[in-house]
């Protein structure tokens, strides 16, 4: 299968970015964890652009999802763009990608500056944006408590999911995560709270059962001091007035 996706990326390399010096290959078919709807996620690099830029197509029967890039782009996409948020996507698709048509000199400096990016982690969060974070849970937990309707607490639930992973990663200094892949993270970092998060949301939307997710919430927050309503403040700017 791999042979088979580094050839249909070669191709797209000739056909469309056939002055791009290297094509990374990465997402979740390369981790061997693809769909029948899974996209081909590459990135493409050429030794210099007026702009980057990300486009969407179809290659035969595959969806394509391409973010093309020179160095100099991707390092600012990689610092600039990427990293504040905490989510080091591009980053993370240069370091596991699969370089295309082969290794060169190129190819390992980029994977070495996104290397480099992963082990610097993203900016530690401050004690006003981990406040926000357990007031935001705090907030959503309590429309969890006695919720009006199944249809509210899912919908609260949906809104919990990516906060508290979010909190627990970021709280602790560690790359987060989005979506679908929230749940591969967190096994990667902590097996057991990664099953408490699954079982618990599971029982949620299975059973509108929330006492497993709130013992969870509980859990993560301790460390920064639990949930968080009385006491918070959130200033606005002076400037945010009309004279």
């Amino acid at each position: 299968m791999l042979d088979e996706l580094t050839n249909i990326t070669e191709n797209i390399r000739r056909g469309r970015y056939a002055k791009a010096p290297v094509v990374f290959l990465a997402g979740s078919l390369v981790r061997g964890e693809g769909t029948s709807t899974s996209d081909l996620d590459l990135v493409v690099v050429f030794d210099r652009l007026p702009n980057a830029f990300r486009e969407s197509f179809w290659h035969e029967k595959w969806p394509v999802e391409a973010f093309v890039h020179d160095p100099s782009t991707l390092e600012y996409f990689f610092r600039t763009i990427d990293r504040p948020t905490g989510f080091p996507s591009l980053a993370a698709m240069v370091s596991e990608g699969i370089e295309v048509p082969a290794v060169s000199a190129f190819s390992n400096r980029l994977k070495q500056l996104a290397n480099k990016i992963l082990d610097e982690g993203p900016p530690k969060w401050s004690e006003h944006e981990i406040k926000n974070s357990r007031y935001q849970i705090t907030d959503l937990i309590e429309d969890m408590r006695d919720p009006r309707s199944p249809h509210e607490l899912h919908a609260t639930a949906s809104s919990l999911y990516p906060a508290l992973a979010n909190h627990f990663f970021r709280s602790r200094g560690l790359w987060s995560a989005k979506g679908k892949t929230i749940p591969r993270r967190l096994s990667q970092i902590d097996q057991r709270l990664a099953n408490q998060f699954v079982d618990g949301f599971s029982a949620v939307f299975a059973k509108n059962c929330s006492r497993a997710v709130i013992l969870l919430a509980e859990e993560i927050l301790a460390p920064e001091g639990g949930f968080l309503f009385a006491g918070y403040k959130l200033e606005a700017s002076k400037l945010w007035r009309v004279e």
